[in-house]
């Protein structure tokens, strides 16, 4: 099944757990558990815990790390609750799927494991109103298509409010791993950030947009203000409608953010042509790391796989005719590629 079905069918597919666990809870994730984590970390603000208990997500490739944490916490006095993609089965109290879509179905474990059964549905249903409006059959007015078509050619910049940090960490992963694309983070205080990041070369604002994510505090309204004079474009993209304002930002808002960032990054790898899939190589370094491969699968691409840099300023002046226009970005000029 390709992504984008994939996607079209995610909301109210989750189909574990929904009983909630004894309190007090810990939270950690590690390998493809870290972004489901970091999510519900609006439920779970806590990383550890002595007694309760510990709740640690991660992915067969992560394995070790999320043993020994399991371990500290049960050692510590806590009952460990261990949601991974696979492993060995006394490693697994939880089993989610794997790929783009762990972060949902952890997320919603997590939710409903800690007494947050409500949030849990109010997500679900932004997922599905989202889908309604994401879909590959909207063709007119679809969001999604839409910031896809805006962010081809160009490099992101993530930013938002604090309190969601979240939200860069969700859309640079998607960008990166749907999408193909490199996303940059702006962490920390913005105003520090986007005040001197481009003063010494002016021409490092080409080719950017930056996208300021869920709501917009006094802080990111002046970051705001900055890179208009800086970059290419700055564009808001709220949480989705529908959450009584105690709860706009909160976690159903923030997972709702994840899933329409998932849209986006599938319509952007399509823009450019390529498998909004897990490359190959990322398969296989995932298969070595859990145990389930050879190490020397790493040192060689398969034979259908090309590892080559692409000329990607090249590719997309090429197909100029096909989309707007847009100066390329000077980090990438074909005749820096041609001089390594």
């Amino acid at each position: 099944m390709n992504l984008l079905s994939l996607l079209e069918r995610l909301p109210g597919s989750y189909a574990g757990p929904a009983q909630p666990e004894p309190s007090p809870y810990g939270l950690l994730g590690v390998g493809e558990g870290a972004l489901a984590a970091h999510l519900a970390a609006t439920l779970v603000p806590d990383t550890l815990t002595r007694s309760g208990t510990q709740f640690v997500v991660s992915s067969a490739d992560a394995g070790d790390a999320a043993r020994d944490y399991a371990d500290l916490a049960e050692v510590a006095g806590a009952a460990a609750r261990r949601v991974s993609t696979g492993g060995s089965p006394d490693d697994v109290d939880v089993l989610v799927p794997g790929g783009v879509t762990t972060t949902y179905h952890a997320a919603q474990y997590l939710a409903h494991a800690t007494g947050h059964a409500r949030e849990a549905g109010d997500a679900e249903r932004l997922l599905a109103e989202l889908r309604d409006r994401c879909a590959p059959q909207i063709e007119e007015g679809n969001p999604a298509r839409d910031l896809a078509w805006t962010l081809w050619g160009r490099t992101p910049l993530l930013l938002a409010a604090e309190g969601a940090d979240a939200l860069p960490h969700a859309w640079q992963s998607l960008l990166a791993r749907v999408g193909k694309t490199l996303a940059v983070p702006v962490l920390g205080d913005p105003l520090v950030l986007v005040t001197g990041a481009f003063e010494a070369q002016h021409e490092k604002g080409d080719a950017k947009v930056a996208l300021l994510l869920g709501d917009v505090d006094a802080v990111l309204g002046v970051a705001r203000e900055v890179l208009e004079t800086r970059i290419d474009e700055v564009l808001h993209v709220p949480y989705p409608e529908g959450l009584s304002p105690e709860h706009s930002g909160g976690y159903a808002a923030q997972l709702a953010l994840w899933y329409f960032g998932a849209w986006v990054a599938a319509y952007l790898a399509e823009r450019y042509g390529l498998d909004a899939g897990d490359p190959p190589m990322l398969t296989r370094a995932q298969a070595v790391l859990a145990g389930e491969a050879d190490p020397e699968a790493l040192s060689a691409p398969a034979a259908d796989e090309d590892v080559r840099p692409t000329q990607l300023v090249r590719d997309w002046r090429a197909d100029a005719t096909d989309g707007p226009e847009e100066e390329a970005d000077e980090d990438l000029d074909g005749d820096d590629l041609d001089d390594r």
